[in-house]
Formats: C-alpha cells, sequence, structure tokens
C-alpha cells in the first residue's frame, strides 16, 4: 500500500481526487491544505516528512490568481517557485515520489500547433514565469518526479470558468466571451483518475508530461456548450481579447499534446465535452 499526500487540499483538483479515491484500499490518501501544511515553510515541511512515512506527494498547492499575481508577484513566486522548490527538496531527503501540476501558460501561444513536452517555453504573464520556475526547480533537484500540465482546469468544486458560466447565465441577458484564445477545457476528475493510474502503475518513467481532455475550443466554444448543455437562454456574445481588458496576458493558443501521457500509462482522454455533460451532471446531483 502506497502513502499518498495531497497538498492544496481545499482546491478543486483535491476535491476530484478525494472522489476518485474514495473506493480505494490499495493506498491511503492525506489532503493537506495550505493552513495545515505550507509549502513555503521548509521545516514545517521536512517535520511532517520525517513524522510520516510517505510514498508519492501530489503536489496541487498553487498561487493560482493569474491576474491578481501581476501585481503579487512576490506571492506568486513565493508558492509556485520557492515553496515547489523546497517540497522538491524534502522530497528527495525523503525519497518521495512528487508529482507536481503545472500549467499550459508556460507557453506564449505563437503556434498553431499543439505543443509537445519538449516545446520552447516562454511565459507571457508573472503567473506562468513562476509555474516554469517551479519546473526547473524540481528538474534540478529531484529525479524521482512527474510534472503534469495542464489547461483551463474545472470542475463541481472552487471557483472557475464553468461555474462563472453559470452564474452568468442565470443572472444576466447577455455574456461576452473571449473568443481568439484557443485552448482544452480539463475536468479536474479526469486529471485526478490519470493521477491515480500514475501511482497505481508506481513506474520510474518520471519526466514531464501533458494532460487535458481530447480537442480544442475558444473560451467562448466552452462558454456555449455550457449554456447548450443548461438550456440557458442567455445571449452569448464573442469578443477579442483587445474587447476584453485584464491585467495579465494569456495565449492565444494553449493546445498541449498528450500524445507522451497516453502512450505512456495506457491511457483514454475523454472529448471535453463529454467531460462536461459529466460535470453538470455530477452538479446537479450535489
Amino acid at each position: 500500500m502506497s502513502k499518498v499526500l495531497v497538498t492544496g487540499g481545499k482546491g478543486q483538483l483535491a476535491g476530484c481526487i478525494k472522489d476518485v479515491t474514495l473506493e480505494i484500499t490499495d493506498h491511503s490518501f492525506i489532503f493537506k491544505d495550505s493552513g495545515e501544511l505550507d509549502i513555503t515553510n521548509k521545516f514545517q515541511i521536512d517535520t511532517y516528512f520525517a513524522n510520516e512515512r510517505l510514498d508519492f506527494c501530489v503536489n496541487c498547492a498553487g498561487y493560482t490568481a493569474v491576474d491578481k499575481a501581476e501585481t503579487e508577484s512576490d506571492e506568486a513566486k513565493s508558492v509556485n517557485t520557492d515553496g515547489v522548490r523546497k517540497l522538491a527538496e524534502i522530497c528527495a531527503k525523503y525519497e518521495v515520489k512528487l508529482i507536481h501540476i503545472s500549467t499550459d501558460f508556460v507557453f506564449d501561444g505563437n503556434t498553431n500547433s499543439p505543443y509537445k513536452e519538449e516545446d520552447s517555453t516562454n511565459p507571457i504573464n508573472v503567473y506562468g514565469q513562476t509555474k516554469l520556475g517551479g519546473e526547473l526547480a524540481i528538474k534540478v533537484i529531484l529525479k524521482q518526479h512527474f510534472i503534469i500540465r495542464t489547461s483551463w482546469l474545472y470542475s463541481e468544486y472552487g471557483t472557475n470558468f464553468m461555474k462563472t458560466m453559470l452564474r452568468l447565465g442565470a443572472e444576466q441577458r447577455e455574456v461576452r466571451v473571449v473568443d481568439d484564445q484557443v485552448g482544452v477545457p480539463t475536468y479536474a476528475a479526469d486529471l485526478a483518475n490519470t493521477i491515480l493510474q500514475i501511482i497505481n502503475k508506481n513506474t520510474d518513467k518520471y519526466g514531464l508530461y501533458h494532460f487535458s481532455n481530447a480537442n480544442s475550443t475558444s473560451w467562448f466554444g466552452f462558454a456555449a456548450e455550457i449554456f447548450k448543455s443548461k438550456a440557458l437562454k442567455t445571449h452569448l456574445i464573442p469578443i477579442t481579447t483587445k474587447e476584453y481588458s485584464v491585467p495579465a496576458k494569456r495565449p492565444a493558443y494553449s493546445v498541449l499534446n498528450t500524445a507522451k501521457i497516453k502512450k505512456t500509462f495506457d491511457l483514454k482522454i475523454p472529448n471535453w465535452k463529454d467531460s462536461l455533460k459529466e460535470c453538470l451532471n455530477k452538479l446537479d446531483k450535489n
């Protein structure tokens, strides 16, 4: 039996990991939020790891406020780069395998073909820069790592684009959504199942992987499918990035090539539209 620590224990991905592991008896999962285990506090992490015989650490902790990061760069770096480095150092010390979640925002979006793991990174916002910093730290410090870049994560938990669209669709007569940024909506439960697969296989095929659902769309396309699935009558209006002013730049194209993770772990990845329907059904039941 593997003992697995999940940091960022109150986030949406951790919530989905809890769900997919509810009936798992092969492994023991421990969920800790930042109030219980702060990855920026090396002494606290070290003390915790010293008292627990962990096999895996799944790092879901992160500073994820993309726009706020532009003015809170120190806070973002403290968690996404420095905190990740400290966590990697402690994982190395206690020989714990690290599964770390990263982002499509490490790319600049200046392409029109899905990004492979070996493609050059060039983040265009502070959030992406700090997440890339965390990746680079892990690669230097810890051999036993799996870095998983994902994109446009949503679920029935926390705050995310899907839930925002549902709220706006219920409150407003019209909603304006950017139509010239292309990526892949990814259901956190699908990522959670992939993480479980990696743990189950207990393989030494360490390294960098891309994971998202299948097929791509724009934010407008994502919103349109949400409205269609819920039969919302709100008028949806496509706009350009220039028309939607936010502090942080976003890549115009951030589709991830998932061939490597599918082949390595023998995965069948669902179409994003199918996963969206599954998520909305779960939300209705809750």
